[in-house]
């Protein structure tokens, strides 16, 4: 088995869509650990639907649409990280984070104290909205920091490449791709829009 996580730069960025395409290209299992909000589909439920891949169980199911600490208190749950050791499956595993990296999980620890215990590759989605230099940067100096080895970035949305080359460039990290906004959303369109996506510089992670 074969982790590879998915973290973002923010929330509602397209990370789960991301996943999805993931997850179906190297006929992974997929397991978001812990889902906050739960009054739409889950992203398990979103990825199961566009990947057709088996889906493991999230160790924690939270109500409240927010930062999972505030989700777990809400619910008089404190979240565990023991029980958030990575599970054992046949093949790849794509696991997907929540928010970005310094989101909380309680209030001693982020999904990045979670991600250096892993040790796991690590590839973060990006926006290409303004403001992305530098919520990318940032992330991947706290990723590195931390010593989460990165695959690299994959970018979501309108192509900018100036900005995109200037955070690949000073960062020195793999461009992976870039995942365009996608009409009529399903299984079929995620994977012809997914071919945009370097597989080969992924692979080589594994």
């Amino acid at each position: 088995m074969t982790a590879l996580i998915v973290t973002g730069t923010d929330t509602g960025i397209g990370k789960t869509i991301f996943s999805a395409g993931l997850t179906a290209a190297l006929g992974a299992h997929y397991w978001k650990p812990v889902q906050s909000g739960l009054e739409d589909a889950t992203d398990s439920q979103i990825v199961a639907e566009l990947s057709g891949q088996p889906v493991l169980p999230e160790t924690y199911l939270l109500d409240m649409p927010a930062s999972p600490h505030l989700s777990a208190e809400d619910m008089g749950v404190e979240i565990d990280l023991d029980r958030l050791a990575l599970p054992e499956v046949d093949g790849p595993l794509v696991v997907e984070g929540a928010g970005g990296i310094m989101v909380p999980l309680t209030r001693q620890a982020y999904y990045l104290d979670l991600f250096a215990r892993w040790k796991a590759p690590v590839i973060l989605v990006a926006r290409t909205a303004l403001g992305t230099i530098n919520h990318t940067t940032l992330s991947l100096m706290a990723l590195r920091n931390a010593g989460c080895p990165v695959v690299g970035v994959a970018f979501v949305g309108a192509a900018e490449p100036d900005v995109e080359e200037t955070i690949i460039q000073m960062s020195d990290v793999p461009h992976l791709g870039r995942l365009s906004m996608i009409d009529n959303l399903n299984s079929e369109t995620l994977m012809q829009a997914f071919q945009a996506i370097d597989m080969d510089k992924i692979r080589s992670a594994l």
